[in-house]
């Protein structure tokens, strides 16, 4: 991957710009719809039912929602998507205003916004390859720009706004993500339109999601990547479960400085995104990849060991640095070696992985907190990370990396074998099998 001065297209500044505007709206609801929830139950249960709403359809429907996906036209999947969602926030804003806002509603309302971000972000990571050309240079940098953007909208600017509209009444907030997915459907719909991927097949939805899935765990480079956020995961939950707990209690750290602390962490991952193209032309993407997943590690073991918060707020900032440079390498990586024909099911499963592992990772920090010592799931953490990085150096070396950019090369536009993909025969085996 070499650098080069050639522009992103137009329409990638478009989707830029609606990614940016729904990550500030959905940056917005998240610090709002935790504090809305407080206005109504005290329940611990009944909080964490309204949290847990969200990440629901990922488990339930994550390879069928890929499987649909690449069914369907990616960018109207995207626009309708945004506009039902802007459609769908209405309600409780409505009800907010009449005062007759409840818990159900507010988990029913968090689990259809996680099913349309579903929608959402796996039909646009498998738009974006085909509007770049399945360029890896130019994926790489599209995807920094995505990533910094959506860290700066949703960690910093919409959790400060969405407390501070919550002052002006229980709808506003509500309102505000509203708007802001409705400018993004808007946005997207002048996005230039794709070709299909591939033409329509006589197969069952479950039999094309499970063949996705399995054209992951064959493809030993596909595995790596997935399994690099799988298990990061329950690391970094098992981390931030007991993080404020720990921030109080070891650290002396109150709540304005937590609040600090975790701006640290944004603050290393917007840095980590915006060189992450470096480090691939340095040392090479699957080189590069081993690197971040090695400092992640560190990086918590020195928040473990930290004697007080200002090393601790480093020890964050490095992580972060860690984790942003990943989610571009990983990413604009599987975008460039997988068959357009397959991306959505591709994207979908290896999120699907990670989410399922966040709530392993939650309940193992809690239990190692409660069983042993507050820092003890801070350096299982640390373990945790430094084993994944010997297991899956391997699986994303820098020769897998160049094996897999070969072979997904004539699938590029003006390649010889591109024309919109084949017919299943390809989903035999990945490109790095």
């Amino acid at each position: 991957m070499t650098s080069d001065d050639r522009k992103l297209p137009t329409g990638f500044g478009r989707l830029w710009t609606a990614q940016t505007v729904s990550s500030l709206g959905d940056g917005v609801s998240h610090a709002a719809l935790p504090l809305i929830a407080l206005t109504l139950t005290r329940d611990p249960m009944a909080l964490a039912v309204v949290t847990a709403a969200g990440t629901l359809p990922w488990l339930l429907f994550g390879v069928l929602g890929g499987a649909l996906v690449d069914r369907w036209d990616r960018r109207r999947t995207m626009w309708v998507t945004d506009a039902a969602r802007a459609v769908l926030l209405a309600a409780p804003a409505a009800a907010a205003a009449l005062d007759v806002l409840s818990i159900p509603l507010l988990a029913a309302v968090a689990f259809l916004l996680g099913l349309g971000g579903l929608f959402f972000d796996t039909a646009a990571t498998a738009y974006l390859p085909d509007l770049l050309g399945r360029d890896p240079a130019l994926l790489e940098r599209a995807n920094s720009r995505l990533r910094g953007a959506q860290t700066a909208m949703s960690g910093f600017a919409g959790p400060p706004a969405g407390s501070a509209l919550l002052a002006l009444g229980r709808a506003v907030p509500l309102l505000a993500d509203a708007v802001s997915f409705a400018l993004s459907a808007l946005l997207v719909r002048t996005l230039p339109a794709m070709p299909r991927p591939v033409p329509e097949v006589r197969e069952s939805l479950l039999r094309q999601a499970r063949a996705g899935a399995s054209y992951v765990f064959r493809d030993r480079l596909l595995l790596g990547l997935a399994l690099r956020p799988a298990v990061g995961n329950v690391a970094f939950l098992a981390v931030e479960t007991v993080l404020a707990l720990f921030a109080h209690d070891r650290l002396g750290i109150d709540t304005y400085g937590f609040g600090l602390l975790l701006t640290a962490e944004a603050t290393g991952g917007l840095l980590g995104a915006g060189i992450a193209s470096h480090l691939s032309r340095r040392l090479g993407t699957g080189t590069a990849l081993t690197c971040t997943a090695a400092v992640e590690g560190l990086a918590i073991l020195g928040l473990a060991a930290a004697p007080n918060p200002y090393v601790a707020g480093l020890a964050l900032a490095v992580c972060g640095a860690g984790m942003g440079a990943t989610m571009v390498l990983g990413p604009s990586l599987r975008q460039t070696i997988v068959p357009a024909h397959l991306m959505g099911r591709v994207a979908s499963t290896s999120r699907m992985l990670a989410m399922c592992a966040a709530p392993i990772g939650a309940f193992l920090g809690g239990w190692l907190a409660t069983t042993y010592d507050i820092r003890t799931p801070l350096y299982a953490a640390a373990v945790l990370l430094l084993a994944m990085t010997t297991v899956t150096a391997s699986m994303t070396s820098n020769r897998r990396v160049e094996a897999a950019l070969r072979a997904a090369a004539p699938l590029r536009p003006g390649g010889p074998d591109h024309p919109a993909s084949k017919e299943p025969a390809q989903e035999r085996g990945g490109p790095g099998s």
